[in-house]
């Protein structure tokens, strides 16, 4: 029997149904219908009294027990690296407006993108009754992903992509077309990458994008100028320090596919003596906040994080409704900016 407190006092269906005089079945419809005549199993006005007494009493429905009765608990988990990541905070913005649009409520878990936290905290989430799991840490080469489809656990995955599973992603590979193209336009023949991880698929397509493109365009890269890194500034760092070290001469520009990587390396860049900008062109990626408010501000592909978010909502409310859904590649843009706006001589 669902219940709530006032004054100290458990209300339950049964006190609300006694005290009107009608079934306890006839309460329970009317408190969890969305329309004003529960089915036809009573009149407008006995809606109306029924709902009157219970705002009276200060009744509300327990949610664990309308879960039990639906099999649906309304719950949307999330888990995503680091919450503490701005790209993927600002990604949850847009899964927790679109589902409480929905009527879902979310919550959401760090696996620092390691493999067995990964495991832990999805199990966590099942234990708690999610609907259903959005999925943010995907590695390539996880076996989870596949364990959980042979689960029946309905999942989609947000931010980065692993095929045969749905996704909703930024389109990486043209966000890197879009700086190879870029970097080529203003002149610059000898580049760099700052890759990534190279177990996520942000890092492999955003790559592939700009390597494959400037191939395309006649240009070399170098296997020493493609640098695998973390994606925060120690990585871009140490993987800048990597390319000046191994790469003569120094490339006129580097692509990292991180704005983090991208501020770490404009650090090592000073600290060898070489401008940004002037000496050498760096691009990021994502466009967070900070890359307009740079002492020098930095160029970077704008990745629709907001919608990202949103777009994963709507996958996994698809997928919970029995719906086939298809992956998603939402379209990024170049915002260039001082860090590579002027060209440099071929």
């Amino acid at each position: 029997m669902e219940e709530s407190t006032a004054g100290g006092r458990t209300v339950t269906l049964k006190d609300l149904a006694s005290e009107l005089g009608i079934h306890p079945s006839t309460v329970s419809r009317i408190l969890h219908s969305g329309s004003d005549v529960a089915r036809g199993a009573a009149s407008v006005a006995t809606a109306e009294r029924v709902r009157e007494l219970a705002r009276k009493r200060g009744y509300s429905p327990d949610p664990q027990a309308a879960g039990l009765r639906t099999r649906r608990t309304h719950l949307m988990g999330v888990i995503v690296p680091r919450l503490s990541d701005l790209v993927l905070a600002i990604m949850y913005e847009g899964i927790d407006e679109a589902a409480a649009e929905l009527g879902y409520s979310t919550f959401v878990m760090n696996s620092r993108d390691d493999p067995e936290e990964q495991r832990r905290k999805t199990d966590s989430m099942l234990a708690r009754r999610v609907d259903g799991l959005i999925i943010g840490d995907a590695h390539l080469d996880s076996g989870l992903l596949r364990e959980l489809a042979a689960r029946k656990v309905p999942f989609v995955l947000m931010n980065r992509r692993v095929p045969g599973f749905p996704s909703a992603t930024c389109d990486d590979v043209l966000g890197g077309e879009l700086v190879a193209d870029h970097l080529w336009n203003r002149g610059h023949r000898n580049v760099a990458v700052i890759a990534g991880e190279p177990y996520a698929s942000t890092a492999v397509d955003r790559t592939a994008g700009f390597v494959d493109r400037w191939r395309a365009l006649g240009g070399k890269v170098p296997q020493n100028a493609v640098v695998w890194s973390r994606f925060d500034t120690a990585g871009g760092r140490e993987a800048a320090e990597s390319i000046l070290a191994h790469c003569n001469p120094h490339p006129t520009a580097l692509f990292a596919v991180n704005d983090f990587a991208a501020i770490g390396a404009m650090g090592a860049l000073r600290s060898h003596g070489l401008g940004v900008g002037r000496d050498v062109a760096v691009v990021g990626f994502n466009d967070t906040s900070l890359a307009a408010e740079l002492p020098i501000p930095l160029s970077s592909v704008r990745s629709p994080m907001l919608d990202i978010g949103r777009t994963a909502v709507q996958l996994l409310k698809g997928v919970l409704d029995g719906r086939k859904v298809e992956s998603v590649r939402l379209k990024p843009a170049l915002c260039v900016r001082e860090s590579s706006a002027f060209g440099n001589a071929v």
